[in-house]
């Protein structure tokens, strides 16, 4: 069963090249259709509605899940309260210990590894179909048409050598259809690149970051520049308000703001500042108390995909916290995981990022441990604005090449004006409280960060 996954993985792979691609796999005719409408049901649906489709749909999955070596392990059975909390640590131990059914049809990706721990996981082709027709949804409710949008792209894709400054600082994809623009070249001097390219393209929608977005829209800002981007999504970073109102200033857009993780156990959407709902139907999402402050109680976001049939991640902890008020009980918790209550959003890691000497901000950093298979866990430091440090905690075999290999993804995201030091240690840095961050900023640093918040905030 296993050569028939990498065949698949081979396919992916291959239709990706093609305009075909999507087709096929994203958006696969055999499942696109029954999943969009299923999704469309349950929003227009009320709460006792959605409650009973989702204890059903979680039913169907936890029969095959304590079939799973994990599942025999714990003991689980079909009411999810017998299965314990899973930890990202215990997959990654066992990964095959997960597995479900056939592995035909199936895709294994990895985790962006925001946490600096990536994680191999395996897909469902279903699964994946499903997760498209969640993202086409969100397009659709900023009034844009997914299949045929033309979108410009602003993440962390790696467009050129980071210290290659000529223009142009972009490439076109999907037949004409997306501009994706390089956020390692965005600055003060070249932000008229940009907005020249913006408007050129015209496109109809805007994907990205919301840390490239925000240096976007106050560059533009500073440079008394506007473009016109009707729509704009953001995802895997905190967006905060400031940039919300900037954005819509300076783009003339509207925002929908999304959260997920690689693992697909949770996603919440906004189209407006603090007003975030799960999305019904996509997993069953639980939350496990965190702490309290004051009048709120902080809580753990636990999930379970329902749509993944081929890896039995039975309330997995994403590690994400929201802050809800404590007065709320169990009905209000419910109605919260099921989309009929909102929340103000997920308490991210937005200060995963660095910052160049030039004063560019990298995202992406989770990318420096992308295909790097003997490492526990890295931690990024940047000790001055022109030096960082990759502290490495070695797994069984790491060698040279692994060592090289995290150098050349990093020195992909980095201009050469910044040193890059890899250290081997046995422990990771903490704070006061404990805690590990992926990211660690020096005062120096700290302090240049703040400064250019600053300058970019709203009078």
């Amino acid at each position: 069963m296993a050569g028939s996954g990498f065949g698949m993985q081979a396919l992916v792979k291959k239709l990706k090249l093609l305009q075909v691609g999507d087709a096929a796999v994203r958006r696969n005719p055999l499942f696109y259709a029954d999943a969009q409408r299923e999704l469309e049901r349950l929003e227009a649906a009320g709460f006792n509605e959605r409650r009973q489709w989702t204890r059903d749909r979680l039913s169907k999955l936890l029969f095959p899940a304590s079939r799973s070596g994990y599942g025999l392990i714990v003991r689980g059975g079909g009411d999810i309260a017998s299965w314990p909390l899973l930890t990202k640590a215990e997959v990654r131990a066992a990964p095959g210990a997960f597995a479900m059914g056939s592995r035909l049809f199936t895709i294994k990706a990895n985790t962006g590894g925001t946490s600096g721990e990536p994680l191999e996981i395996v897909r469902s082709l279903r699964s994946i179909v499903f997760e498209q027709v969640c993202i086409d949804r969100m397009m659709q409710k900023v009034g844009v048409d997914a299949r045929s949008a033309r979108c410009a792209v602003l993440r962390t894709e790696s467009i050129k050598d980071p210290n290659d400054f000529k223009p142009p600082y972009w490439v076109h994809a999907g037949g004409g259809n997306r501009l994706v623009l390089s956020s390692t070249h965005l600055n003060a001097a070249t932000v008229e690149h940009y907005a020249r390219a913006i408007d050129e393209f015209a496109p109809e929608c805007l994907l990205g970051y919301p840390t490239s977005l925000e240096a976007l829209c106050f560059l533009l800002r500073r440079a008394g520049r506007r473009v016109n981007i009707p729509a704009v999504l953001c995802s895997s970073e905190v967006l905060h308000p400031r940039v919300w109102q900037v954005a819509r200033e300076t783009l003339g857009c509207r925002i929908l703001d999304y959260y997920g993780q690689a693992e697909r156990v949770a996603f919440a959407y906004a189209t407006a500042p603090g007003e975030y709902k799960f999305l019904p139907g996509y997993a069953h999402v639980e939350f496990e108390a965190a702490g309290r402050e004051g009048a709120y109680q902080l809580y753990e976001i636990i999930g379970t995909p329902l749509w993944n049939r081929s890896m039995a991640m039975i309330r997995y902890r994403t590690g994400d916290m929201i802050r809800v008020p404590a007065a709320w009980g169990e009905r209000e918790l419910e109605e919260l995981a099921l989309g009929v209550r909102t929340f103000a959003g997920v308490l991210g890691r937005d200060s995963d990022i660095l910052i160049t000497p030039n004063g560019v901000k990298v995202t992406g950093i989770s990318h420096f441990q992308r295909d790097v298979a003997n490492i526990e866990r890295i931690q990024v430091i940047q000790e001055t604005a022109a030096k960082v440090v990759i502290l490495v905690l070695e797994a069984e075999g790491y060698s040279n090449w692994d060592r090289e290999r995290l150098l050349h993804n990093a020195r992909e995201k980095l201009p050469r004006n910044m040193h890059i030091e890899i250290r081997s240690v046995t422990a990771l840095e903490r704070t006061a409280r404990g805690k590990t961050p992926f990211v660690i900023h020096r005062p120096q640093v700290k302090e240049l960060l703040n400064n250019t918040r600053a300058h970019g905030n709203i009078a």
